[in-house]
Order: C-alpha cells, then structure tokens, then sequence
C-alpha cells in the first residue's frame, strides 16, 4: 500500500495478535491487487450491556485507482462472529472476492477493448450441448452448444483452442459466441 494501513479497535482493547492476523491478511489483498492505495481496518465489540456472546463487528475500507471497496460485516447477522478471528477471515475473505471481481471488471475491459478473448474447451458435456472455456488468466467461462459459430460444436474437443466473446450470465460469466481456433 502506497499509505500504511490503519488498523483501529473499538470498544475493546488493542491486540498484538490480532492485529498481526490483519497485516497478513491484508499483505495478502495486496499480492492480489497490485494497486491498492489505502486500507483501512476497524474491529468494534459494541454490544457491551449484552448479556450472552459478543460479537464483534469488521469493516475493511480499500483504495484502488478510481474506486473506494468496503466490506463491513454485520455482527447481528452471524453469531460464528463472536470468535474475532472468525469475524477477520469472513470479513477478509469478502473483501478478497470484491478485489478479484473488480481485477476482473478492469481486465474484462481491457479484454473488451482489445479482443483478446482466447482459451482452450477445458470441459465438454457433448450429450448435454454445453460446456467450459478455461480462459488464458484462469478463469472458466460457460458455452452453449448455440454459441459456437459455423455449428461447430460437435467439431469441439477438450483442449482446443478457441476465441470467444464474453458477457455475464445469470451464474456467472458465459461466452455468447465461439470460435475454434485462434488461441
């Protein structure tokens, strides 16, 4: 991070090993996303007159070129939130899910804009008329039998090269059209 992070306790007292678990945790957001600018991390116990558990509340604040993420963890949802450590790694691991979805929107961009939509058919269900793409950063992309251009689907093998067009599905990220070759 290009300004150190700050990691503040609320309502309760600092702990070294706590807030150890956040510098890894948050050295990790940085090995994902090269580009973070700032962080900020708050760990509040506010229910002090409750009577049973303690639950404690996270909230995680990242800076990017041109965006703010924030992941901020509702302590009355999830009782699994009365281990501090539970409540760092659910809140962590959110805030880890809404950087690679935001690395993906800014390569998705950078794909559309280029057209470097290219893979290989990881997975073919032929009985079933679909399959998956695995693209070149890893991901896998769903296709439909109709997708494939010049019918041919049936011509697909596990392994072929392919390019294709991507747009979001209902379940995630499809390809609306295939073309063999071209990796």
């Amino acid at each position: 991070m290009k300004v150190p992070l700050q990691v503040t306790f609320r309502h309760m007292k600092r702990s070294e090993s706590v807030e150890a678990r956040i510098l890894e945790r948050a050295a990790k957001l940085e090995r994902l996303h090269d580009q973070v600018m700032t962080g900020r991390v708050v760990v509040d116990l506010p229910q002090q007159r409750q009577r049973k558990g303690k639950v404690f509340h996270v909230r995680i604040d990242i800076t990017v070129p041109g965006r703010e993420l924030v992941v901020n963890r509702d302590p009355l949802i999830n009782h699994a939130h009365e281990d501090v450590y539970v409540a760092l790694e659910d809140a962590f691991d959110a805030m880890e899910r809404k950087l690679k979805e935001h690395s993906h929107e800014i390569q998705g961009e950078t794909r559309r804009e280029t057209g470097e939509n290219r893979g290989t058919v990881a997975t073919l269900f032929p009985g079933e008329g679909y399959g998956f793409i695995e693209a070149r950063d890893g991901r896998e992309i769903y296709f439909h039998r109709n997708s494939v251009l010049n019918g041919g689907f049936d011509r697909l093998r596990q392994g072929a090269a392919v390019r294709f067009a991507e747009e979001e599905g209902e379940k995630g990220p499809q390809a609306s059209t295939v073309e063999i070759g071209g990796a």
